[in-house]
């Protein structure tokens, strides 16, 4: 019944951007924190954007701050993620995921639903 569905990734030329979209179903989001992570080839899942759906206070990893932004639609239980300034090494698989309140949204432990994922591909 829980579904997290992304959409919007896509092959970008360096310094293009991208919006990543998370639509959420069978969850009181009130009651959740979302976030943003992602996952290269052979590396550990990273820490991106997170949000707490009530109040909409943001988190950033140090490596996307100043040029990705998470924001939220209340009326349509989505997610989103606006890439800007994209680099080759922002080159990854972008899942959205849901925490319960009191959690550690930069872990990744943290959050007990996830999204499939979808692929971002920023070319030199």
């Amino acid at each position: 019944q829980v579904q997290l569905v992304e959409s919007g990734g896509g092959l970008v030329q360096a310094g293009g951007s991208l919006r990543l979209s998370c639509a959420a179903s069978g969850l009181t989001l009130s009651s959740f924190n979302m976030g943003w992570f992602r996952q290269a080839p052979g590396k550990e899942r990273e820490f991106v954007a997170a949000i707490r759906w009530s109040g909409g206070t943001t988190f950033y990893a140090d490596s996307v701050k100043g040029r990705f932004t998470i924001s939220r639609d209340n009326a349509k239980n989505t997610m989103y993620l606006q890439l800007n300034s994209l680099k080759p090494e922002d080159t990854a698989v972008y899942y959205c995921a849901a925490a319960r309140l009191g959690r550690a949204v930069r872990i990744s432990l943290s959050y007990d639903y996830w999204g499939q994922g979808t692929q971002v591909t920023v070319s030199s």
